[in-house]
């Protein structure tokens, strides 16, 4: 039925004129003659001929007819004319979003608004199994009666080779040769011809809210190939301006998670989160979309054994990471997370999947002589396209110089501008002579195994005194001495050499970001929990790119009892670099979700995971787990701390009382571990001891007091005047650390919004 054929009626409806035609079919303006009211006529033409595909149209019309929500145009009627389907709807007069984002981007408030329409309609449909599957611009009316929804429940579909393929609206995912949803708006799974539910609409809204706040899509392509591998490969640009936008930010990165399982649950969920942003400050103004280049330097390849270098091919690559860490558009993935990918040949597609970064920096070592030979490639991921690829040859006295000019040619490659600042910063921390920079950095190599960490403290000990201003080797000093200290002295003369030489590096460099995200533990020994909590807000505020900064800002919140805060802030640095290693199993733990804290126990060092395995039932693996790592780990401490649970575990009470009291005479200082040793003897029915054992904890700044309400193993001292105390004072210590939470911008900057802190 061709435009120029227009009917003059259908049924009962009388055709006043034509809305729009499109590959589905054509809609009418008509007139329902029977009611007197005004309709919107879907005349159906893709299914002549196929009785399958029909009879599921006719399934999910009705379905979607049983729904009247103030948000989403109403179906009123199914019918047939000339063997074709009619759809008769709610006709709403005004222009779609659309229409709208031709003239620019939304005020964050109104896209807000919007959005929280969209998102009641879609919670409404969602409940009764529909699934809209086409979310986009087009599809939202902004009309005099508020914000509408189109065709929920509706598929729609074209071939694949169709003219406009970002533009293509496609259906049916079980027939061959075409796709469901809109290219432009599709999720992951769409793309990957995967069953979809309600997460899938969550991811497509997430698409519209980016681009009502930035005026751009946050996935470029011009054909259905280039869209896809954005959707699939690519991230989206960072969201900046005030608090309320980027707490919105999160909400739109959170929706746009590749998996499914990592987006919100329910259209309800993410609403809650939208709904409290818009009582935010700023909300009022526009967002900006700040494109962020993600990149990784790899560890170094020896093309030849060799002991004169080897040390290079960690700590050189790390070195530059850490220059480039303070630039504002770029995040570098931490050496950490490099590490893992440390081999002959890398895997750029697998690095760009696992890591999510877009620019890999690989480099190769060969010692010719006298003479140092080092062969670099900056490649864009996954495609490997090659941006530079940059070969030297130097004596190790002039790595300094080959440092600088790697930094500078990354810098130029991928990043369009520098600030003054930023130039500045690049500029920093130089050590005063070739020689300190290299013993930098073959203590840095030797710092890497905890085995090594005396000769390590050495090195930069001589760095030092050769250069008291190398501000990035008194923060290394200050790692070195804190952990070689922790799991043998435990002595407070080693703790306080280490907060000496990180003070020293934030004294000569406030802003060196290396210091700040090394230096949080150390506080958090010393029991001064709070003061590092109210450094991180005011690091992080000025620093939100830094994935480092917030996996420490979400460990010491949980020392603070701020267990909510811990997780959100866990999820913004896992955001930001999707491998950073975090401690959130024992914000779970602590929370009782020990399924969740046993999915997160990658990294630990054997007593949380199996403490875990424990509290659901698995003891024998518990126990095969803590011998194997009683004999893999060499601190003294950390031994005694998993022999006393192993042993507990056992029924070896008298045994694991004695290494627990033996604990308990040390000097171990970090207040978590207290309050676990504090909860084991709780279990053994020592009550005395653990109450000791737990006043101690709380006292050297671990306060959480929520785990302490609900934690089964301190079911023995509920009864007893000392632990309703010890609860009073974790809370009124907890209240302390919210204050100071609140007062330092943590609502806004984690976007947390209600009570439940």
């Amino acid at each position: 039925m061709a435009i120029s054929e227009i009917p003059e009626c259908i049924g009962p409806y009388r055709v006043l004129s034509v809305v729009g035609e499109g590959g589905m079919g054509v809609v009418y303006k008509a007139e329902d003659q029977r009611l007197e009211r005004v309709v919107a006529l879907k005349v159906i033409r893709e299914f002549e001929g196929d009785t399958n595909r029909r009879r599921r149209f006719w399934q999910e019309a009705r379905a979607a007819a049983q729904v009247a929500h103030p948000n989403a145009c109403r179906i009123y009627d199914i019918t047939e004319e000339q063997d074709r389907l009619v759809l008769v709807m709610e006709f709403i007069e005004g222009d779609s979003l659309a229409r709208r984002l031709e003239r620019g981007s939304l005020p964050a408030q109104e896209a807000g608004q919007i959005a929280l329409s969209v998102l009641s309609a879609l919670e409404a449909f969602h409940k009764i199994g529909i699934v809209h599957r086409d979310l986009k611009p087009s599809n939202i009316v902004l009309s005099s009666g508020g914000t509408k929804l189109l065709d929920f429940g509706i598929a729609k579909h074209v071939a694949l080779n169709a003219n406009d393929e970002t533009a293509a609206t496609l259906g049916d995912a079980t027939a061959a040769g075409i796709f469901l949803g809109t290219p432009k708006y599709a999720s992951p799974e769409q793309f990957r011809n995967r069953p979809v539910d309600a997460r899938s609409d969550l991811f497509s809204l997430g698409v519209v809210l980016f681009e009502m706040l930035t005026g751009q899509p946050p996935f470029s392509g011009e054909t259905f190939g280039e869209v896809a591998h954005a959707v699939l490969e690519g991230s989206p640009p960072a969201l900046s301006g005030s608090p309320a936008i980027a707490a919105m930010g999160r909400i739109v990165h959170r929706s746009l998670s590749r998996e499914p399982q990592d987006r919100y649950a329910s259209a309800e969920a993410m609403g809650a989160d939208l709904r409290a942003t818009l009582q935010m400050d700023g909300i009022e103004t526009n967002a900006r979309a700040r494109p962020l280049r993600r990149m990784i330097v790899l560890p170094f390849r020896m093309l030849r054994p060799s002991e004169e270098i080897q040390f290079l091919a960690y700590s050189l690559p790390e070195a530059i990471t850490v220059s480039l860490a303070g630039l504002e558009n770029l995040v570098v993935r931490s050496s950490i997370v490099a590490a893992r990918y440390s081999g002959d040949a890398p895997d750029l597609q697998k690095i760009a999947r696992e890591a999510e970064v877009d620019v890999v920096l690989t480099g190769a070592l060969l010692n010719v002589g006298t003479q140092l030979r080092i062969t670099t490639q900056l490649a864009e991921a996954p495609s490997g396209t090659l941006l530079w690829s940059h070969s030297s040859q130097a004596t190790t006295h002039e790595l300094l110089e080959l440092h600088d000019d790697l930094v500078r040619r990354v810098v130029e490659s991928i990043l369009p501008s520098l600030t003054v600042q930023e130039h500045q910063s690049l500029q920093k921390d130089r050590p005063a002579s070739p020689t300190v920079y290299q013993i930098f950095l073959q203590a840095n190599e030797f710092g890497r195994q905890w085995e090594n960490l005396p000769g390590a403290i050495e090195m930069y000990e001589r760095c030092v005194s050769l250069d008291p201003s190398y501000a990035p080797a008194w923060a290394r000093l200050g790692r070195a001495r804190w952990l070689c200290d922790k799991y043998t002295v435990g002595s407070l003369e080693g703790l306080g050499a280490a907060d000496e030489a990180f003070q020293t590096a934030l004294r000569l460099n406030p802003n060196l970001t290396l210091a700040h995200n090394l230096y949080t533990h150390v506080q958090i020994d010393q029991g001064r929990s709070l003061e590092a909590l109210k450094r991180l807000l005011g690091r992080a505020q000025q620093r939100r790119s830094d994935g480092e900064l917030f996996a420490g800002l979400g460990h010491v919140c949980r020392y603070c009892g701020l267990l909510r805060p811990a997780l959100i802030a866990h999820q913004e640095a896992r955001r930001l670099d999707p491998l950073i290693p975090t401690s959130v199993m024992h914000t779970y733990f602590m929370l009782g979700d020990y399924e969740r804290a046993l999915e997160n126990s990658g990294g630990d060092y054997g007593y949380g995971t199996a403490l875990v395995l424990g509290m659901t039932g698995r003891v024998e693996e518990a126990v095969t787990m803590l011998r194997q790592r009683e004999l893999d780990k060499p601190w003294r401490l950390g031994k005694l701390y998993l022999t006393s649970l192993r042993t507990l575990l056992e029924g070896k009470h008298k045994e694991s009382l004695a290494v627990s009291e033996e604990l308990m005479q040390a000097t171990f200082r970090d207040p978590e571990g207290m309050y676990y040793l504090g909860r084991q003897l709780a279990y053994l029915r020592h009550e005395a001891q653990a109450l000791e054992t737990l006043s101690r904890a709380i006292d050297n700044g671990f306060f959480c007091h929520q785990a302490m309400l609900h934690d089964p193993w301190l079911d023995s001292l509920r009864t007893r005047t000392e632990f309703t105390a010890l609860l009073s004072k974790a809370h009124q210590l907890h209240r302390e650390a919210l204050t100071a939470f609140l007062a330092g911008g943590g609502a806004s900057l984690l976007g947390i919004h209600s009570e439940g802190y």
